[in-house]
């Protein structure tokens, strides 16, 4: 009997370091991918390159076959997103590249602002394709890109394989950044096309400074040679 209760103890003592080890390599993996994706993000300065990256460096990470990015367009609160790039998409007549905030998953993803998880994808709903075929894909994941509570963007990605809890916890940290990446981007934007409009009136203004300019000076030579008819006109009376 003792030597049965210390074989349960052991065995219990190696279950407990096996999840703890696994635990950790978990929180190792989500820490080492979450840095690598700062650096990789860090100082773009294009929208579709960025939604481009994100995607081609998501699909070996998690295990996705599919990918859309669908970019919020709207600067007036309310969601308007427009597929902006995509990974492996093929393209049907029966559905659309833009959504409004409640519309479909992806509006309803927008409009929750909380990630969306499809784990028994029906048949018919979308097929994942290749040269060799195509199959209907195990998991669906919908999420918001959220920055200070705004919807930036909205990540769709599909796979064969069901999305394990680091990969979820994963993609929500990911959002984080990425909310922030593209908020940064559009500001940018928006300060460049205000410098952009800054510069063309100041250039405006002084194109039309100048022409002021030199109709005064016209006016002037004109008063000067009308002053000149004058005495002329003058002196011939005298």
């Amino acid at each position: 009997g003792e030597v049965a209760k210390l074989k349960d103890n052991i065995n219990e003592m190696i279950g407990n370091l096996r999840d703890t080890t696994q635990k950790n390599a978990a929180q190792d993996w989500l820490k080492t991918n979450l840095a690598k994706f700062t650096r990789l993000l860090q100082g773009q300065r294009d929208l579709l390159a960025v939604a481009k990256l994100i995607l081609s460096e998501l699909a070996p990470l998690v295990g996705m076959q599919h990918g859309l990015f669908y970019f919020n367009e709207s600067s007036n609160g309310d969601a308007e997103l427009q597929l902006l790039a995509s990974y492996a998409f093929k393209e049907r007549k029966n559905l659309s590249n833009r959504f409004k905030a409640g519309e479909g998953l992806v509006g309803q993803c927008a409009l929750e602002k909380e990630r969306i998880l499809l784990a028994d994808v029906p048949p018919n709903y979308i097929q994942i394709n290749s040269g060799l075929g195509e199959a209907v894909p195990s998991n669906i994941v919908v999420l918001p890109v959220l920055f200070e509570n705004q919807v930036k963007a909205v990540i769709e990605l599909a796979s064969f394989q069901r999305f394990n809890d680091i990969h979820l916890t994963f993609l929500d940290q990911l959002t984080e950044s990425i909310g922030i990446v593209l908020n940064t981007i559009t500001a940018t934007m928006r300060t460049e096309e205000l410098l952009k409009q800054s510069q063309t009136l100041a250039a405006e203004l002084q194109f039309r400074q100048e022409e002021l300019t030199q109709t005064n000076q016209r006016l002037q030579e004109q008063a000067k040679s009308l002053q000149s008819s004058e005495e002329r006109l003058r002196k011939q009376q005298e």
